[in-house]
């Protein structure tokens, strides 16, 4: 595990978290950019011990801010934890237990709006979202529907870096509710456009979200305009490592001059930035120390990055073992903006207390699940941590009971040992599961 740095008990008063007068230094309402990086393995920055990647621009992030150990994405796909994000809400509540397949229509992000953008948006803020949606294609479940003012971007899982074509050959690049043709590599015009943004944002609170599509497959680096892609033959059957890490370190340089358009336009003190991942690295991805990749409930599955920087506010320079999870961001995002708890329910935890110091670090339990859909060659599946302690259950009877604090490769299974707390966390399991299907679609 990772050394772990105490967080100090300063910086945030009990008043602003009741939504009163925020403390010296702290913005009201301060600007937000989320920005999620697709299929990152947890082990694929510099910061996080990447020996062939660099990534200077994420790595001064974490220098600035706080680095996150112990983070999960909701689901081990890319949809999953999208809607989470979205909901704040374990995304099975609303259905999307599984990626949203290409120009598969009727299933997304429930019609409506009631997302954290539309919260935010209702809050005063310009809200934004630059490159991958993947949570509907239906008009009503697109980002101007869902609480966004502006979009530019793909609304599948993936397209094409140069032709911007989606896997089954449809155009996938649009500006709000029209298809665009915008020649250049994709993680470059995400780059201009969330500068663009900024710029446009400036002088009110903005909350941003910049969904990179990399390093996701295709593999493809920005100098491989001619390289041949085969859209039909299995992803983890093309590519290399050295691909791989040039989409990473495109996307890292893209993201070092969002920054620094943060700070020419003097906002980098007013705003909060977090970036993450959706799910564990595929197969070209380095996940060390966790356990296996991708599209499964070990570690290297559903672990993932993540930091967090507002300076002024969150210690620099500082790691956390919390354990957190992508909806907790959006609790926190949706305090920040003075829009408070969700009146439907959320099931994150505001996160600000705990970074600041101003509440202990806690013990945590979360779910994890994979429902086996047509498509899926994958056996189900469902998992659960709490505190130091993994429970996962696979259909095929592979799975274990780990502790994570001494083993986060979970090499060894301690269940023939600790059947108890196995029972334990599996009446856990169950009892999730039953609250999940008394709010489905609600």
């Amino acid at each position: 595990m990772l050394k772990t740095v105490l967080l100090p008990a300063v910086l945030l008063s009990a008043s602003w978290l009741l939504h009163a007068t925020p403390p010296a230094g702290a913005q009201a309402m301060p600007n937000i950019l989320f920005i999620l990086a697709d299929d990152l393995g947890y082990g694929d920055l510099s910061c996080y011990g990447a020996p062939d990647i660099r990534t200077p621009h994420l790595d001064r992030l974490a220098g600035e801010g706080i680095r996150f150990t112990d983070f999960y994405a909701n689901g081990f796909v890319c949809t999953p934890t999208r809607a989470a994000f979205m909901t704040g809400r374990y995304q099975q509540r609303i259905g999307l237990e599984d990626a949203v397949t290409y120009q598969e229509m009727g299933r997304g992000l429930p019609e409506g709006g009631r997302t954290v953008a539309d919260a935010l948006l209702n809050a005063g803020y310009a809200t934004g979202i630059v490159g991958k949606w993947h949570l509907g294609y239906d008009q009503d479940r697109r980002p101007l529907q869902q609480g966004f003012e502006h979009f530019f971007g793909l609304l599948g899982g993936n397209h094409h870096y140069f032709e911007h074509m989606d896997r089954i050959g449809v155009p996938d690049l649009w500006l709000g509710n029209e298809a665009v043709q915008r020649p250049d590599y994709s993680t470059d015009l995400f780059t201009a456009e969330a500068i663009a943004f900024l710029e446009r944002s400036r002088e009110q609170p903005f909350f941003l979200y910049l969904a990179h599509a990399a390093p996701h497959f295709p593999w493809q680096g920005p100098d491989d305009r001619d390289k041949k892609v085969e859209p039909k033959k299995p992803s983890w059957q093309q590519g290399d490592r050295k691909t791989y890490a040039a989409m990473v370190e495109r996307m890292d340089q893209g993201i070092g001059q969002v920054l620094a358009k943060l700070e020419e336009l003097g906002l980098k003190d007013r705003t909060l930035v977090v970036f993450t991942s959706d799910n564990g690295g595929h197969t070209l991805s380095r996940n060390a120390p966790l356990r296996d990749f991708k599209a499964t409930l070990w570690e290297g599955g559903i672990r993932v990055p993540c930091i967090a920087r507002w300076p002024g506010v969150l210690p620099a320079g500082s790691t956390t073992s919390q354990v957190a999870i992508t909806m907790d961001w959006t609790a926190t995002f949706r305090r920040l903006a003075g829009a408070g708890a969700d009146p439907a329910g959320e099931d994150g935890m505001d996160l600000l207390p705990l970074l600041t110091g101003q509440e202990p670090a806690g013990e945590r339990t979360l779910f994890w699940r994979s429902k086996k859909r047509l498509r899926q060659k994958n056996p189900e599946g469902r998992a659960v941590r709490q505190g130091r302690w993994k429970l996962v259950e696979y259909e095929d009877g592979q799975g274990g009971l780990y502790d994570l604090e001494a083993d986060a490769g979970e090499e060894h299974n301690l269940l023939p040992a600790r059947p108890e707390l196995a029972a334990s966390l599996r009446q856990e399991l169950d009892a999730w599961e039953k609250r999940i299907r008394s709010s489905a679609n609600r």
